[in-house]
């Protein structure tokens, strides 16, 4: 598997249910419209390592099954309307998305 991470800081206080709406309403359909994309994984974090506030509101996984799977899907028009629309996002709502893009490796547990 092949996986894009997208970690988005959280909105300016007080916006939060203005955010969700926008991020649930537009911005993952749009997500899940990407050709080529195997499962979509979303993560709303509350808390942080031990307590602490979390490093990042929001997180999305965009897995794929192939690295060119994820090349190809990012030159479809669904792709652009994506990061045209997380672009409007960070505007509106003054968040920062920190992206990585890599491999997806298991460590089976023993027990």
């Amino acid at each position: 598997m092949y996986k894009v991470v997208a970690c988005w800081t959280a909105p300016k206080s007080g916006e939060e249910d203005d955010f969700e709406q926008a991020y649930w309403d537009s911005h993952i359909p749009k997500a899940a419209a990407v050709p080529g994309l195997s499962r979509l994984v979303l993560t709303r974090t509350d808390v942080g390592l031990e307590g602490s506030e979390p490093a990042f509101y929001r997180v999305a996984e965009m897995i794929f099954d192939s690295p060119e799977a994820l090349e190809e899907a990012e030159h479809s028009e669904e792709w652009r309307k994506l990061r045209e629309d997380a672009g409007a996002m960070i505007e509106r709502f003054g968040v920062s998305l920190n992206v990585g893009i890599g491999a997806e490796a298991e460590h089976a547990l023993t027990t």
